[in-house]
């Protein structure tokens, strides 16, 4: 995972470059915490562009990640879903807590 601070938008984006499975979520979450405590954003944006898998694991790291975006005062949103993500965040129903924004309006 690939992770950019734009300090003039106060805006953090995670570029996830892996599948999400149990695995390799701990090593996102960890990252994810770290970078969102060291610049205490006020927008956090995922990116699941090159996600090509995600379990029930990968549901579990956004929620935690959108409570602790909360906890700090930023704002979560998720953008670039494939069609496979998209489908588990409409199942789960996380899309009616985080919202999707264009990939232009992360610049």
């Amino acid at each position: 995972m690939e992770s950019k601070f734009y300090e003039e938008d106060k805006l953090l984006v995670f570029k996830i470059t892996d599948e999400i499975d149990d695995h390799s979520v701990q090593k996102i979450r960890r990252k994810a915490d770290y970078e969102m405590e060291r610049y205490m954003p006020k927008g956090v944006i995922f990116d699941f562009d090159s996600v090509t898998f995600m379990d029930s694991a990968g549901i579990g790291m956004i929620i935690g990640r959108y409570k602790f975006a909360n906890m700090i005062g930023a704002k979560l949103k998720v953008c670039n879903l494939t069609e496979n993500v998209k489908k588990i965040f409409e199942m789960s129903g996380i899309l009616r807590l985080i919202p999707v924004v264009a990939k232009e309006a992360m610049n």
